[in-house]
């Protein structure tokens, strides 16, 4: 038995780094102090087994921090920036022409390289955050106003997909949604002579019934036929393209006048307005639309209990039919609800940037890019704001970067970057050296045993053999 079981002491290993520190200096001159003391331990913990210790908070928080999904989402946009300066270096000029000859003169190319992606990430920064060579205060901030114009509408149609997202369904019909809502605007309130204060929430609204009926379509065909989301979104995409494209050329929704395919313009009542005049266009009352639906939609997923039932659907549909939730109602909810939210975004692009007529391309790929929006930003509303901004100012920064000379497809990449590395966080994590996850760590540990027991049976099946 030790000297501290017999004086009564406590364990100085079990009370932390400090106090055993201390019976360290108190024991050091105590013959068999600190010896007794870790046979102690080594007696009462069972052979084969290390002595349980404490583990440190701060390690703990800090390798809960690094495994977490925010630190593993701005590593993958990092990730995706270097990629995306490699691609800038391989496709410049002055890097091909050096390259030729690196053995001789290594420092050229090197200079070349460092040239060409300050440059081009330069421009990029020009063109979507500031202008620090600009002569005055608004064309200083005009960068930032563009890259918010851009993230409206992505905002919006990204809340529209992360909902469903959350619901278990993967809504890619924003597309159609979206375009159904420009033919709504177009037929239910464009013709409308109204005052501004009165018009432009008609026509927010209008589009948002017509963005809900498109998505209530495939909501009530997979809560009734159980028909998957994907087959149904791609199709109503298809004839909402089509759909638009002939309205358009018809009486009623073309632009007077005209033989071309392209609707009546959109009534300046029922444009959104700048919010600081017309020197920054960008910065309108778009930007306060989306702020509010966004709060919105946080409140609904995460504060009120149609959210709780909707979020339950998503992670458990037989759970939740279990527990009394009808699974069919909450993917029509979803479906209607995303089918509203890509409306609005639809509304937007024909108040704002179509408004001399649109036609049945108006939506600009943003019902696609929604997906992209939603899944770096983990479908929560918070998230998916952030995204959106990231989104819309490498959308705005490109231009810059095309008078760069740097090819405009370079911001598409990093984009799809982004979503690889987003849809693969094991594999940011090996990039970057961080602590796995428990899932992954027990993934690990399985492997292992069955490559262990293979092999134990293996060596049994020689054994008998011999």
């Amino acid at each position: 038995m030790s000297d501290d079981k017999l004086t009564g002491r406590s364990d100085p290993l079990a009370d932390g780094p400090t106090a055993a520190a201390e019976a360290v200096a108190g024991d050091r001159n105590v013959p068999g102090g600190i010896a007794d003391t870790r046979a102690a331990l080594a007696a009462e913990t069972p052979p084969g087994e290390r002595p349980e210790r404490i583990p440190n908070v701060s390690n703990t928080v800090i390798r809960e921090i690094l495994r977490g999904s925010v630190v593993t989402t701005i590593l993958a946009i990092v990730a995706a920036f270097i990629i995306g300066g490699i691609l800038i270096a391989v496709t410049d000029d002055n890097v091909q022409k050096t390259a030729g000859y690196f053995f001789a003169r290594p420092g050229d190319m090197l200079a070349a390289v460092w040239h060409a992606v300050s440059n081009g990430y330069y421009a990029l920064f020009r063109g979507s955050i500031v202008d620090p060579q600009a002569q005055n205060f608004i064309r200083f901030i005009r960068p930032f106003t563009n890259t918010l114009s851009f993230a409206v509408p992505l905002i919006l149609a990204g809340l529209g997909v992360g909902l469903a997202f959350r619901v278990g369904l993967f809504n890619i019909g924003a597309q159609g949604q979206m375009l159904i809502a420009g033919v709504f605007a177009g037929f239910l309130s464009f013709q409308m002579d109204l005052p501004m204060w009165l018009h432009i929430p008609l026509t927010i609204i209008v589009a948002a019934l017509g963005g809900a009926l498109w998505g209530f379509i495939a909501g009530f065909l997979k809560a009734r036929t159980g028909a998957h989301e994907v087959i149904l979104t791609i199709m109503l995409n298809w004839i909402a393209l089509n759909l638009v494209g002939f309205l358009v050329r018809t009486p009623g929704l073309q632009k007077p006048g005209s033989n071309q395919s392209q609707s009546v313009p959109t009534p300046e009542s029922a444009q959104l307005p700048p919010l600081f005049g017309p020197q920054l266009p960008g910065l309108n009352v778009g930007l306060v639309v989306v702020i509010i639906i966004t709060i919105i939609v946080w409140w609904l997923m995460e504060r009120s209990a149609l959210g709780f039932r909707m979020r339950a659907v998503g992670q458990n549909p037989l759970a939740a039919r279990a527990a009394g939730i009808s699974v069919p109602r909450m993917y029509v909810y979803a479906m209607v609800f995303a089918g509203a939210l890509a409306g609005v975004a639809g509304s937007y692009q024909v108040t704002v940037v179509t408004t001399s007529g649109f036609n049945n391309a108006f939506d600009a790929g943003i019902g696609f890019s929604a997906i992209t929006v939603a899944l770096l930003g983990r479908s929560r509303a918070g998230g998916v704001f952030a995204a959106g901004l990231l989104f819309g100012a490498l959308k705005a920064g490109s231009f810059g970067m095309a008078g760069q000379g740097i090819p405009a497809e370079i911001v598409t990449v990093v984009q799809s970057i982004i979503v690889l590395f987003i849809a693969a966080p094991p594999l940011v994590r090996s990039i970057f050296f961080l602590p796995k996850t428990d899932v992954e760590l027990a993934a690990i540990a399985r492997a292992k045993s069955e490559r262990a027991a293979k092999k134990a049976s293996k060596q049994n099946e020689k054994v008998v053999s011999a």
